[in-house]
């Protein structure tokens, strides 16, 4: 009885491998990927695509996949292979033959696109690849200052599609004013500030993705100093810089862009707009500075503070390309008062497309040749290279978020790229903003070591020392404006200096 059994047993087993009558050559095993054998004992009829290669040249194996019902529906010759769809018994029966080298799954595949990339397809302002910021965006951990704000002390922001995320989120997160001479109104009736936004975080929305700025995921901080035909006084604009200290962290602001100068050149430790930008600095906020449209010459505040980033402009000619690249005729260069060397860096500066508020507003109705369409506008000047310093430290800070003002300048200038074939140190300073290299870049070696702050930074009489306000030696939160003695100071005698635009740059 037990003989029985086991011959049975044995004959069940025989006519499960076995392979079918009309197939007389044939292997004992498979020659199959695992799914498809897994696939054959779950539903033996269920239909699978699947790609056969053959052991030798004939169409031999096509015709017995025919004959099992399957249908071939595609030649790979370059791996001696073809397509087809059969069921999956029928592929188990097929693998066994001798003809065959092995079946395989004709598994579907997906996109490698990146569904946290930034698309690029339509992208035409050419400065985003640069200074690679594209490269940032678009490889892990695809960087593109999310979260990080960026203050925008200028001449307000209108609300546009390209501060909001493709989330339907508005990323312009807060919108505060503090020109004495305006009507108590955010917005910007000139368009300067909106522009400026635009090329530090706007995210191409109005544009179907041709005009992105540096970082597309940043949040943008109102700061509204100027009227709308570019007046302020170092006043309003110190004013804003309080409430930037205030606010910092509701607003996470790590970064704040000054695309103007003072109209008075002075020593950085008379400066009070100087004063002031170093205030931020040593509580941990990036400053950026345009540094003016005069060539050689003067290097007004806050550009001639030795601490803040001041940034220089380029002419990209409109290309990809770092080969034709040019230091444009208007970028500030020089030496300062007091003996530093400006610009740290530069980056594109010359016809620079971003978003305009609306064509009735003053920058297109004193310069229509520069208007696009109804919502973009091209302008030139260090106003517009410094926005994009501004958005590469978004994206930096985003990666590392510890870093501090002085690591984040380091690494910007260490990176900078020098190997373009018009480089001059003298204009130049550091080199050509590389966002891609400042991120790869991993160190936390410090700029501005030994630099002493400014002399109206005082707790009395005398000013601070660098022993006393070095990084190591004092808490980042412990230099603020209560440590500055502002009876010490003598406002009447440093003034209140009017602010102005002359970082934009117009084609005569």
């Amino acid at each position: 009885m037990r003989i029985t059994r086991f011959f049975m047993f044995f004959v069940f087993i025989s006519m499960l491998i076995a392979p079918t009558a009309s197939v007389i050559q044939s292997d004992f095993t498979p020659k199959i990927q695992p799914l498809l054998l897994q696939a054959a004992v779950e539903n033996p009829e269920q239909l699978v695509a699947v790609v056969v290669q053959k052991q030798g040249e004939t169409n031999w194996v096509e015709e017995q996949a025919a004959k099992l019902g399957g249908k071939v529906t595609q030649a790979l010759s370059i791996i001696n292979a073809f397509a087809a769809e059969m069921p999956a018994q029928a592929a188990v029966e097929l693998s066994r033959m001798e003809a065959v080298r092995w079946v395989s799954l004709d598994a579907k595949v997906t996109s490698s696109a990146c569904s946290q990339c930034v698309d690029t397809a339509n992208l035409a302002n050419s400065y985003i690849y640069t200074i690679k910021a594209d490269k940032a965006w678009n490889s892990s951990p695809y960087l593109q200052g999310r979260n990080v704000g960026i203050a925008i002390v200028d001449s307000g922001i209108n609300p546009s599609g390209d501060l909001y995320t493709n989330m339907g989120v508005n990323r312009q997160v807060a919108n505060v004013y503090f020109n004495t001479d305006y009507n108590k109104n955010t917005s910007d009736g000139y368009g300067h500030g909106t522009h400026v936004s635009s090329v530090a975080a706007g995210d191409g929305s109005d544009s179907n993705g041709k005009y992105i700025g540096v970082a597309p995921l940043a949040n943008v901080i109102n700061v509204k100093v100027t009227n709308d035909d570019g007046s302020a006084r170092s006043s309003d604009v110190i004013a804003g810089l309080q409430w930037i200290l205030e606010n910092k962290a509701t607003y996470n602001i790590q970064v704040v862009n000054i695309s103007f100068n003072s109209t008075v050149a002075e020593s950085y430790h008379t400066s009070p707009l100087d004063a002031a930008v170093e205030i931020l600095w040593f509580n941990k906020i990036v400053v950026v500075v345009s540094a003016g449209n005069q060539a050689n010459g003067i290097i007004y505040p806050p550009a001639n503070d030795p601490f803040v980033i001041t940034v220089g402009a380029t002419d990209d000619k409109g290309t990809n390309s770092l080969n034709d690249d040019v230091m444009t005729s208007f970028s500030a260069f020089g030496m300062t008062s007091d003996g530093f060397v400006k610009p740290d860096l530069v980056a594109p500066g010359r016809n620079i497309v971003a978003r305009l508020v609306n064509t009735n507003m003053g920058m297109a109705q004193t310069h229509p040749a520069n208007v696009i369409s109804q919502t973009y506008f091209k302008m030139s000047g260090t106003s517009v290279s410094a926005p994009m310093v501004s958005g590469a430290v978004a994206i930096l800070l985003q990666s590392e978020p510890a870093l501090t003002p002085d690591q984040v300048k380091y690494r910007l200038t260490a990176t900078a790229n020098k190997s373009w074939i018009n480089y001059s140190s003298i204009k130049a300073g550091a080199g050509y903003l590389d966002v891609f290299a400042a991120v790869k870049l991993k160190t936390t070696a410090s700029a501005n070591t030994n630099m002493l702050p400014s002399q109206l930074l005082t707790t009395g009489p005398q000013p601070i020392t660098w022993g006393s306000t070095g990084w190591n030696s004092v808490g980042w939160n412990t230099v603020g404006w209560n440590t500055v003695g502002w009876n010490t100071v003598g406002w009447n005698t440093v003034g209140w200096n009017t602010v102005g635009w002359n970082t934009d740059y117009w084609d005569q």
